[in-house]
């Protein structure tokens, strides 16, 4: 029995190892830590902290490595350097969403963020172009925002300046934003219908994959119900929990750093003063505050190691031959927290963004949104509901934490996919 038992380990040892090569034989892949049978390397990843898992192997194997995720390799780039050199200057050979299995199983490739090939080059397309033409870059988008931010305010009004915890109505503001958009219609907070697309949205897990509509078989895949539902799924779920969490993320830092606070309310009251609703005009007019929703991006570091990315083709790449479709893993921590480009990166200064004059200093590095061609499609919108729903909330309110700013804690509870601040209250009191 010992001697059939050995000889069934030999043939799975050996069935695994030439299933390895085959899958990194195709190609010269770059340097990294010696992985494990069936595990790869995912035993030597603080799964915690992959960010920081990701800067330590650098530190030994270069900005270009790879890691197995089970017996799949992925190619991992760190720094600046390497980034830009794949998402810009080889934007289309490293294109391809990289795959992301639970999620993908249940869109089916269709959508804006998880889609390849002919499809996601249409979405993106269509999706860019029908935004324009809803008002995207627009006043009239411009509008819709102010709209909201003066209902975030009302809603703020309702907790009396007593603690609160404010991530539902956060969440609500940029969600809101984006029904007006697609629905022509804003909902009240307390909407039931509302309430319960707020409760899908955060459900990151359970994605809706099936078609919301009948069809008849179209030949041209990219237009069908289900992959245009699948979209305003992406459009909801990027543009209401990134949003959201950015905000909920600066709230925090300018409880924790009440000067920075001050700072900005100053020069709300300078360039707006209090009883105009703040326009996207002012921000060329406020570079400090400007600099402080940069800054904010940069330090809380909200996607840290990006969406997965894949090569369309087989690629040479810093002396390495890359098969295509390899996965390929980009270090945005890497490029946010470089501590040439941003000095003392750890640290939450609004200075990162500014020039001696104290004008604000735009940054190549600063790669929050990503970049190249898979950049977020709602970037404009996103820098405009921080803009205006920032200085909104510190136009009408003073923000008062329950504790010593001092002992409050910045550190993201959970520092993966997704960079999510700790649970905390505060008081929003009225000016």
């Amino acid at each position: 029995m010992d001697l059939v038992v050995a000889l069934v380990l030999c043939l799975c040892s050996l069935l695994l190892l030439s299933l390895w090569k085959q899958s990194s034989g195709k190609g010269k892949l770059p340097p990294g830590p010696t992985p494990l049978l069936i595990l790869g390397n995912i035993l030597q990843l603080d799964v915690k902290d992959i960010s920081k898992s990701l800067t330590n192997l650098s530190k030994v194997y270069g900005p270009v490595f790879t890691l197995y995720f089970g017996m799949k390799p992925t190619v991992v780039l760190h720094g600046y350097e390497v980034v830009k050199e794949a998402l810009i200057d080889l934007g289309e050979e490293f294109s391809r969403r990289g795959s992301y299995p639970v999620i993908q199983r249940a869109s089916k490739g269709y959508g804006i963020i998880f889609s390849n090939g002919k499809i996601w080059k249409a979405t993106r397309r269509f999706s860019l172009m029908t935004l324009r033409n809803f008002g995207m870059g627009k006043r009239s988008i411009e509008d819709r925002v102010q709209e909201e931010a003066r209902c975030l305010v009302e809603e703020l009004r309702k907790t009396n300046g007593l603690p609160c915890d404010p991530t539902f109505i956060l969440g609500c503001a940029p969600c809101n934003v984006i029904c007006s958009i697609i629905f022509r219609n804003r909902f009240d907070y307390k909407d039931q219908i509302f309430l319960d697309l707020m409760e899908r949205l955060n459900e990151n897990v359970r994605i809706l994959g099936s078609p919301w509509l009948q069809e008849k078989h179209n030949q041209e895949l990219e237009y069908t119900a289900e992959n245009l539902a699948n979209t305003v799924l992406d459009l909801f779920a990027a543009g209401t929990e990134t949003t959201s969490t950015t905000l909920r993320y600066g709230l925090l830092l300018l409880l924790k750093h009440p000067e920075v606070t001050a700072k900005v309310q100053e020069e709300i009251d300078h360039v707006i003063g209090r009883h105009r609703s703040p326009c996207m005009q002012d921000r060329s007019h406020m570079p400090y505050t400007d600099a402080v929703i940069h800054e904010i991006q940069r330090y809380i570091d909200l996607v840290p190691t990006n969406l997965p990315h894949a090569v369309t083709c087989d690629i040479k790449f810093r002396n390495y031959l890359i098969p295509k479709g390899t996965d390929i893993l980009t270090s945005l921590t890497s490029v946010l927290h470089d501590d040439k480009e941003f000095p003392n990166p750890e640290v939450f200064d609004p200075g990162h963004f500014l020039d001696e004059s104290g004008n604000f200093r735009k940054s190549d590095y600063f790669m929050a949104f990503s970049t190249g061609k898979r950049i977020c499609v709602g970037e404009g919108l996103a820098r405009m509901e921080l803009f205006l729903f920032l200085t909104t909330i510190l136009q009408k309110f003073t923000l008062k934490s329950v504790v010593d700013p001092k002992d409050l804690d910045t550190t993201p509870v959970v520092n993966g996919l997704v960079s999510v601040p700790p649970f905390y209250q505060l008081c929003f009191i009225p000016v």
